[in-house]
């Protein structure tokens, strides 16, 4: 825990894998470097990031990042994995995004942004986790229709309609 206190990179990505771990000795041994972290927890700014793939998430996340980064602030990205079809379990670090953050912010990240997929499940999940939750919108896709997307309009806290460039300038 002290290394992750340091904030050694190296050893936090370690506490991840061993957070993300299913075998029982990991588990255990996860929650004691999670119960020893808390008390350095809860400080940051949590921002969750959403929308449909081809939106603009990675090249906004970049320039808002850069915008952190500049300001002096220590960033943290987690990226969550679509569902797996086969299983229905969410990837990534979306099973144990919350101990993953309390990891991060131990570690003296003090900016968490949550990158989704926009697909319905992980949003949900996410949206209870961070401070504001950001959805991302390209004009003219039809996206509002779709009964899962107006559920992820409702939860946002702000819309970027992204992209007007091209054929979606008129958009």
């Amino acid at each position: 825990t002290e290394h992750i206190l340091k904030g050694d990179i190296t050893v936090l990505s370690q506490a991840v894998t061993l957070v993300e771990s299913n075998l029982p000795d990991h588990q255990i041994l996860a929650q004691e470097v999670i119960e020893k972290c808390l008390p350095y927890a809860g400080s940051s700014v949590r921002v969750g990031i959403t929308g449909v793939p081809g939106s603009g998430k990675s090249t906004s996340i970049d320039a808002f990042g850069l915008h952190v980064l500049k300001k002096g602030g220590k960033l943290a990205v987690l990226a969550i994995d679509p569902s797996s079809e086969l299983s229905g379990s969410l990837g990534g670090v979306a099973r144990k995004t919350r101990e993953t953050i309390v990891l991060c912010e131990a570690a003296g990240f003090d900016n968490i942004f949550v990158e989704t997929v926009g697909v319905g499940q992980s949003e949900t999940a996410v949206h209870s986790m961070v401070d504001f939750f950001l959805l991302i919108q390209l004009a003219g896709t039809g996206d509002e229709l779709q009964g899962i997307k107006r559920g992820i309009m409702e939860m946002a806290d702000g819309i970027v309609i992204n992209k007007a460039d091209g054929s979606n300038i008129e958009k």
